[in-house]
């Protein structure tokens, strides 16, 4: 096995938009209201590129992209917090370390770019994405923070990054 994670490009648009609504197909999450159905699902290159303090990893196994993992600066959130978003693996990169990898790297370029805090949004049909953020100390909110746009999410966590 030999993976390795680097910035997105923009011929990964396409791979990584079907990995994504293949991850919601497979768990049954809802589409309508998530990132299933956000227009920006399909131009994530032009989305990470043209935003301050944002950036969006890719995995690839053997050479062909197999997942993406990011922090993005999502409107209306509180000052110094950004949000981890696009974590999502095609079936034949799980349980191989990768997610963990660029879960990682992540957290690592959140603290870089000093963000105090990262937040997420998630849904129960993602249970065991879930198990890992309370796993690095993620704690639940009761209601969102921000505007993603993805009012269908009802799972909210956050993690401080202050040392």
């Amino acid at each position: 096995m030999d993976f390795s994670i680097r910035e997105i490009r923009k011929e990964d648009n396409a791979i990584l938009a079907a990995i994504i609504r293949a991850s919601f197909i497979e768990f049954d999450a809802p589409k309508t209201g998530t990132v299933y159905s956000d227009p920006t699902t399909d131009a994530l290159f032009d989305l990470f590129e043209n935003a301050r303090n944002a950036i969006l990893y890719v995995a690839e196994l053997n050479g062909e992209v197999v997942g993406s993992c990011g922090i993005y600066p999502t409107e209306g959130l509180p000052e110094g917090h950004c949000e981890l978003v696009k974590f999502y693996l095609s079936v034949n990169a799980r349980n191989l370390g990768i997610g963990k990898a660029l879960f990682e790297k992540s957290l690592a370029a959140a603290s870089t770019l000093n963000y105090t805090h990262v937040y997420i949004e998630s849904q129960p049909s993602f249970s065991k994405a879930v198990k890992i953020y309370e796993a690095y100390g993620f704690g639940y909110l009761k209601s969102p923070l921000g505007n993603s746009g993805h009012d269908n999410c009802d799972v909210w966590m956050i993690k401080s990054l202050k040392k």
